[in-house]
């Protein structure tokens, strides 16, 4: 879906669909991590975890590695499920 980008006091953002929101069980105040990934030129918006939600000796460091890791090879992931 399209969405523009606009001003929001002295800095920009993009609205999100309560649809979308909804789906992800976030809204207004809920914390979310954004990241840049360069190699395909996206902006990656995903919900906040806490240290509380990883499993014991798991850290952060770990869980950012995956995800960027899935963020990167996504397609592939996808056919290798099917």
């Amino acid at each position: 879906m399209r969405r523009k980008i606009c001003t929001i006091g002295n800095s920009q953002g993009v609205s999100l669909p309560a649809d979308v929101l909804e789906k992800l069980h976030l809204a207004v105040g809920a914390d979310v991590e954004v990241s840049l990934d360069e190699e395909h030129g996206r902006i990656v918006i995903e919900p906040a975890r806490t240290a509380v939600d990883y499993p014991e000796g798991i850290d952060a460091g770990f869980v950012a590695q995956v995800n960027e890791f899935i963020v990167q090879y996504r397609p592939a992931l996808k056919k290798l499920a099917e």
